[in-house]
């Protein structure tokens, strides 16, 4: 299953969802005024399209994700690689790393994970 599209203000909102779900959309709603400056007809059209998309489910006033936040990342990670990278990991990696000062720690854990994927293991 693809990880429906979710634009930037809608991952802020999902950024609380996660944290807090499952939770009442009058919670949601309160929150979302507090953390986004959100009007409650802002945060239930928000609700409303996401659920559509098949993002979130709002059932009995409850509000749970059906996507998580890794998969989120990943398919924005993805979608990053293929149109600005023409789908080259490495120039991504290339790219990000030229312009970032990574520590020795970084750099470490990084080589790790390849090793991992080399070995079959994945993160």
């Amino acid at each position: 299953m693809e990880t429906p599209k979710v634009f930037e203000s809608e991952y802020r909102f999902c950024l609380i969802l996660w944290e807090h779900e499952p939770i009442k959309s009058s919670e949601l709603v309160a929150l979302c005024r507090d953390r986004l400056g959100w009007k409650p007809t802002t945060t239930y059209t928000v609700i409303k399209r996401l659920s559509e998309r098949g993002v979130l489910r709002n059932e009995n006033t409850i509000v749970t994700s059906l996507v998580t936040k890794e998969a989120v990342q990943a398919a924005e990670i993805d979608e990053l690689v293929e149109k600005k990278f023409e789908g080259s990991l490495p120039a991504f990696v290339a790219a990000f790393a030229s312009r970032q000062r990574l520590s020795r720690e970084e750099l470490d854990e990084m080589q790790a994970m390849i090793d991992r994927f080399r070995e079959g293991e994945g993160v």
